[in-house]
């Protein structure tokens, strides 16, 4: 056990990729935290992000030749899995999805397709980095933190989140860009 606490994220998914259950288990102890606070953000109802949570590593032990041990970028594919995986099941509690759940479903809806120029992290450099982003999160305006939060805990498109507040998309394109544009100069103002 000791061996596997070790390893990195990306070591522990090649190990799961082999087959190992106690690697299943190590990502299961260092990820559980996190991924639940993330899907109870978008199921509230504890049983059913419960559920949710436990379907996110059955996803992992049977779809881990999905990820892409290239990048090795384990926290980003895990999480999407984890935000994509509670917003399909929210939306078909809602009835808002009712599209057949099939293999091909899954692997076009659910499972991550990650850029790869998206940078590798670690979970233990997010954790390092919480109180930043909580506080960057802090510095945006009511009006941004709202198309972020529509957009990213309840899985709106721009036209969707245009829908729900009313206005072009034109304008929530912009809320967008300029809210992200937002975050990340301040997360990494300080780095």
């Amino acid at each position: 056990m000791s061996e596997v606490k070790s390893l990195t994220d990306a070591e522990i998914m090649l190990k799961i990729a082999g087959y190992d259950s106690k690697a299943l288990e190590q990502l299961y102890d260092r990820y559980t935290p996190l991924l639940y606070t993330l899907i109870k953000k978008i199921i509230p109802e504890k049983e059913l992000a419960e559920e949710v949570l436990s379907e996110v590593f059955v996803l992992i032990w049977r779809q881990i030749d999905h990820f892409d041990f290239r990048s090795s970028n384990v926290y980003t594919w895990m999480v999407t899995l984890a935000r994509n995986k509670a917003i399909d099941v929210k939306n078909r509690t809602i009835g808002k999805v009712t599209e057949e759940y099939t293999d091909d479903y899954e692997k076009e809806k659910i499972l991550p397709k990650l850029s790869p120029e998206i940078e590798s992290v670690e979970l233990e450099e997010v954790l390092g980095m919480k109180e930043k982003i909580e506080g960057a999160m802090k510095s945006l305006t009511d009006a941004q933190k709202y198309v972020i939060e529509l957009s990213y805990f309840e899985g709106l498109d721009e036209s969707g989140i245009a829908e729900k507040l009313k206005i072009p998309s034109s304008t929530v394109k912009s809320k967008l860009q300029v809210a992200i544009g937002n975050l990340m100069k301040k997360i990494s103002k300080t780095n």
